[in-house]
């Protein structure tokens, strides 16, 4: 076996702080984190652990436990904000483990083989490792040994504590936004998560633009992107849920985070300003918005009504606030016409209008028309080059539904291309290349999705595709395929798991009982399905 380093240094425990320079605490935590990083390779399983992690990660894995200890020790309260929500969605504080005996806000050798699992399936992306493997059990037990010995002296990181707290009457959005930032990239819980992401895809961006003087907007606009749109692996959240729920229980800012809109990015016309707003339209849906002058320094250089803003928005405590970066340009008509034409940029405010809209019983009439359409099935199976007949059949059949006038089709089907039903392609898409076979699903909180490769994972009569030797690797990627909506997982499940051979022994059998919480791991940005469909109008709208 290959030699351990033999002990981690002040940098690498630094790496999980919201903070650069060493405070007085972190001596101390250190040398914690060089005893669990000994209990962590010299146990009798350690052999098993050390395939799936190198010298590096498993340093890291030290620190990370460690700095679970020090939030609890701290009172900072990372992972009891996690407990504690765990526990509203699912009455237990955590998933997998017995917790007949636990202790909440204290140390948990529970909690310890827990968050050995959450490391290791999100530090590496090559195996699904289970839960209830001996020698994540074994390491836990291990290591809270190390913290039961330490628990009477350690002490507690005051200035850890700070980094989560905000003054009860804070206005400045740049302050909430940084709280958010600290939380998914500079915080213990989410280091192997949303930062690994984020560092990942940093690189990408210095590759294919590596000779671009613009490098650094680039980068600057990618995390200001990804602190409003990432979601955690741990319950799916967004960074400004985790923000309300790690404030403290009465702080009158929590709902203000709740709040927070998503971001718009996208270009807009300078449209004039007064004493306290920038007025701008966003060109390619046509929607105006008053930018506060307090987000926005440059507001002095803007001259010329209808010149052109890159921007980035969000709404905080009901004003809108420029975040992200920012750049100026004179009339362009090509660019104006490439934007209202454009379905993605249009669909950017989308979220606006479906608070407000009928989106909900739209959907509910073309799942109705769907499952008439399939003889009463959610759910189609076919091979792949017949995808692109079914989804015209199927949207005749919804449009001929509503009894429509001729003249009222030809506008649904013009409303229909301009709002980019199915994505807006004016040619069919060849699936193929893809797959032998497809299935289409309506979902009923998005509409309409293709899937491939999972056929075999549904046991249905009107399945030609099932193949039973497949039901396993099938039923697995439709779990873990980030793509494949959570409700088409579901759908599988609760009509086929009594037939699936996978859900009758273990650890399939252990994945039921917290299958939503891996859904939302498996899942994360695409766990909470939204509409993918644009509403056009009256409620006889017709679609092409």
């Amino acid at each position: 076996m290959k030699k351990q380093k033999e002990r981690i240094y002040i940098q690498q425990w630094l790496e999980l702080k919201p903070y650069e320079k060493q405070t007085i605490t972190d001596s101390y935590y250190l040398k914690i984190s060089n005893e669990v990083k000994q209990a962590v390779i010299t146990n009798k399983q350690s052999f098993v652990l050390q395939r799936f992690l190198d010298d590096t990660d498993i340093d890291l894995l030290a620190c990370f436990l460690t700095s679970y200890f020090e939030d609890i020790i701290s009172g900072t309260n990372i992972w009891n904000s996690f407990a504690a929500y765990h526990t509203e969605l699912y009455n237990k504080p955590l998933p997998f483990y017995n917790v007949d005996e636990y202790y909440t806000e204290e140390i948990n050798p529970q909690d310890i083989s827990f968050l050995i699992w959450y490391f290791m399936n999100t530090i590496q992306n090559d195996k699904f490792i289970a839960p209830l493997n001996d020698f994540i059990v074994e390491t836990a037990n291990k290591v809270m040994n190390v913290f039961d010995s330490a628990w009477d002296y350690a002490p507690e990181n005051e200035l850890l504590k700070t980094a989560y707290t905000l003054t009860e009457n804070e206005t400045d959005f740049y302050i909430a936004r940084n709280l958010i930032d600290t939380i998914l990239f500079k915080t213990y819980l989410f280091y192997p998560d949303s930062l690994f992401d984020l560092k990942d895809q940093e690189l990408d961006i210095i590759e294919e633009n590596s000779d671009e003087e613009n490098l650094l907007n680039y980068l600057n606009e990618h995390r200001d992107y990804a602190l409003h749109n990432v979601h955690t692996r741990l319950l799916g959240l967004k960074g400004k849920e985790w923000a309300s729920r790690i404030l403290e229980v009465n702080h009158p800012l929590k709902n203000d985070f709740l709040e927070i809109s998503q971001k718009i990015s996208g270009y807009f016309f300078y449209k004039g300003q007064d004493s306290e707003n920038i007025f701008i339209e966003h060109i390619a849906s046509g929607k105006k918005f008053n930018l506060t002058k307090k987000s926005y320094e440059h507001f002095e250089s803007l001259k010329k009504i209808d010149a052109i803003l890159f921007l980035g928005i969000a709404k905080w405590k009901n004003e809108w606030w420029f975040s992200g970066i920012s750049f100026q340009s004179d009339f362009n008509a090509d660019l104006v016409l490439a934007e209202k034409s454009s379905v993605k940029s249009r669909g950017a405010v989308n979220f606006l209008d479906h608070q407000n809209e009928k989106v909900d019983e739209l959907l509910e009439e073309q799942y109705a028309a769907f499952k008439d359409f399939t003889n009463g099935y959610p759910i189609a199976f076919m091979n792949s080059d017949k995808v692109n007949d079914f989804i015209e059949s199927y949207i005749e059949y919804f449009n001929n539904s509503l009894k429509l006038s001729k003249r009222q089709k030809e506008k649904a089907k013009e409303r229909a291309k301009a709002d980019g039903f199915f994505g807006g392609e004016d040619e069919s898409i060849d699936f193929t290349d893809r797959s032998e076979s497809a299935l289409i699903f309506f979902n009923p909180k998005s509409g309409v999705e293709i899937a491939f490769d999972v056929n075999s994972a549904f046991p249905i009569l009107n399945n030609p595709f099932f193949i039973k030797e497949d039901s396993e690797e099938h039923l697995m990627r439709l779990l873990e395929e980030e793509n494949i909506s959570a409700e088409l997982a579901m759908y599988c499940i609760t009509n086929f798991k009594s037939e699936l051979p996978f859900f009758k022994e273990e650890p399939g059998k252990m994945y039921l009982a917290d299958i939503d919480f891996l859904l939302r791991f498996w899942k994360k940005n695409n766990y909470f399905a939204t509409p993918t469909i644009t509403y056009t109008g009256g409620h006889k709208t017709g679609i092409s």
